[in-house]
């Protein structure tokens, strides 16, 4: 006898509510241990293998690799052997620990009532679920491959291996006949618009949300009345209650104003690119820095001829090599000692301005998934050695994708060295919610005036972007002078250290 556990996608920790799924690990059929990474998901923070909390064999998967989940949505389902004596509840030895941030395996959650497919329609007990007869054929996202001659019931009545229904929305209608799934058009229960609605993907409820589409009017084209998403989307068009064929030919026989959306025109041509993932979770934040941070930019050149010098005598003295980023980041450590003003945060509910004690560096780094900001800790009392370490670690987690929320979030201020792409200056848009960032450009060589005499040296551009409202241009100008002096003389440094 086994028990079907539905184990669904964790919270993610630091406030994310959805995942895209990259890549599964396993396949319906696999058996797995606890804590045995299952699936590999994409946030709007990294990359996150999440673990199983249930040792069993995989029973169904929810949702193709590609398909974006909300936090809470179905992930899996695992066959779980029991012991001989009957129990309600799992062993203790069948669960993990608190593997992820915001739920613990200790005992399983409260169980959904299970309603088999064929049970939309009511009548004889001998109709078999729609989708048995697919035999060898590989299941579809969500739809268990389970041999309907080992199907057993688990200890609350649920069929292994059947659609999970929430007993307390989506329920199939208890009095319609039986054998829909072989109707065309696809059947729709007389009370369907009394009763609950037929529908699994918390993605398609989500989706009639949005566009304000009652699912109860809707008929179903999956099987057994099941609504899909193409089902939503042709009412969002207009043209709910047509089939695919039905809409195809109605598209064609039509005029071309007829099939148009009702809402917007819809753009031909051209790719269509998802706005999701780190993609997503950058466009948002940088337009939410737009809308809230009055922002403003001052720059400065500086020759930085005594600074490379520095960094060759500190690495020809042996030890490991210090890189020019850290001894940028610890001028800039310094500096935010000396003004203090830029190393904090605007709290607008409270209408306050909050100085943060800790310096917790950010640094902009191009992955191949989009542009990173992993986040050094407590950057202020690292020496230029650990500053160099912790910069090597951070980058390569950034470029293998395996980056976690906590290592890109709670950066306090960003150090951007843009100058690797080749270009001397910008006016960057500050990392919501910090209230600065310095952009350091390419080192090249220049003409300049150097003791009163003309020659060529190493010049680099600096750029300093704030938040108008935690400080006036005199602060983020005199923080911006002396990290240029101590660009330009080394021993400025040396008097705060």
């Amino acid at each position: 006898m086994a028990q079907v556990l539905e184990f669904k996608l964790p919270d993610l920790g630091e406030g994310l509510t959805e995942a895209e799924i990259v890549r599964w690990l396993v396949a319906v059929g696999d058996v797995v241990t606890i804590d045995q990474p299952v699936v590999e998901v994409e946030t709007a923070k990294a990359m996150v293998e999440v673990p199983c909390p249930y040792a069993g064999v995989v029973t169904a998967r929810f949702g193709e690799e590609g398909t974006e989940l909300p936090v809470g949505a179905p992930l899996l389902t695992v066959a779980v052997g029991v012991d001989e004596e009957p129990s309600t509840s799992t062993s203790e030895d069948e669960t993990s620990g608190n593997v992820l941030v915001g739920y613990g395996t200790g005992a399983p959650a409260a169980r959904r009532r299970r309603i088999r497919p064929s049970a939309l329609s009511g009548g004889s007990s001998g109709a078999s679920p729609a989708g048995a007869a697919n035999g060898a054929s590989d299941p579809a996202p969500g739809e268990a491959a389970v041999d309907p001659a080992e199907v057993s019931t688990s200890s609350d009545g649920a069929t292994v291996g059947e659609p999970i229904w929430d007993s307390a929305v989506e329920s199939p209608a208890p009095d319609a006949p039986r054998g829909v799934a072989a109707l065309a058009p696809p059947y729709v229960a007389p009370h369907a618009s009394e009763g609950p609605v037929a529908v699994i993907s918390p993605l398609v409820r989500r989706l009639a949300r949005q566009h304000g589409v009652d699912l109860r009017e809707l008929k179903g084209s999956g099987p057994d009345g099941l609504i899909l998403r193409a089902d939503v989307e042709y009412a969002v068009q207009g043209i709910a209650g047509e089939t695919r064929t039905q809409h195809t030919a109605v598209r064609q026989a039509a005029p071309a104003s007829a099939a148009a959306p009702t809402t917007a025109p819809t753009l031909t041509g051209g790719e269509r690119i998802p706005l999701r993932g780190v993609r997503g979770a950058v466009a948002e934040k940088l337009s939410r820095s737009r809308r809230e941070i009055p922002d403003a930019t001052c720059w400065v050149d500086a020759d930085a001829t005594e600074l490379m010098a520095a960094r060759r005598a500190m690495n020809a003295a042996g030890g490991p090599k210090i890189s020019l980023l850290a001894l940028l980041a610890r001028i800039c450590t310094a500096a935010l000692a000396r003004y203090p003003e830029l190393n904090a945060q605007v709290d607008l509910e409270a209408r306050e301005i909050v100085r943060l004690p800790a310096v917790h560096l950010g640094f902009a780094a191009q992955t191949e998934r989009g542009l990173v900001v992993p986040v050094v800790r407590d950057a202020h009392g690292r020496t230029a050695e650990s500053l160099t370490e912790e910069f090597t670690r951070l980058t390569e987690k950034a470029r293998q994708g395996v980056l976690t929320p906590t290592d890109l979030t709670g950066g306090t201020f960003t150090l951007n060295n843009y100058g690797v792409f080749g270009v001397d200056g910008s006016t960057p848009i500050i990392n919501h919610p910090e209230a600065a960032m310095l952009g350091v450009g390419r080192i090249i060589p220049k003409p300049w005036v150097h003791e009163g005499e003309l020659a060529v040296r190493q010049v680099v551009q600096l750029s300093l972007t704030f938040d108008h409202r935690v400080c006036d241009g005199g602060t983020a100008g005199g923080f911006l002078r002396y990290v240029a002096d101590c660009v330009e003389q080394s021993a400025v440094l040396l008097r705060t250290l």
